[in-house]
């Protein structure tokens, strides 16, 4: 079974959200638990750290930019970091690094 572990830090009104494992089917809704518990609190302006992210499929990416939206229409943003790998891939080619406002792309 896929594991993701998810942690949270909360700072002034943002949060970094640092993920490790694979974000995929099975794991993908406790991380849209996660995301949508910090929207509902207000907190808008989202990091999430990818670099320690192993696999991200559709369920995943659909998650990050379901919540970037959400996080823009609270007046925030959704921002990523540590891209890489497949993540990194599945960004490239499907245009989708432009949905977000920033993609820090993590070592090779």
């Amino acid at each position: 079974m896929a594991d993701l572990s998810v942690e949270v830090e909360r700072a002034d009104g943002s949060a970094t959200v640092r993920l490790a494992g694979d974000l995929d089917k099975l794991t993908a809704p406790h991380f849209k638990r996660v995301l949508s518990g910090l929207v509902a609190e207000g907190c808008v302006k989202i990091v999430v750290d990818t670099a320690r992210l192993d696999f991200c499929d559709s369920s995943g990416l659909w998650v990050l930019v379901e919540h970037q939206r959400r996080a823009q229409e609270g007046g925030g943003w959704l921002r990523l970091t540590g891209v890489q790998g497949v993540l990194r891939r599945v960004l490239d080619v499907t245009g989708l690094k432009a949905a977000f406002d920033s993609v820090l792309l993590g070592q090779v």
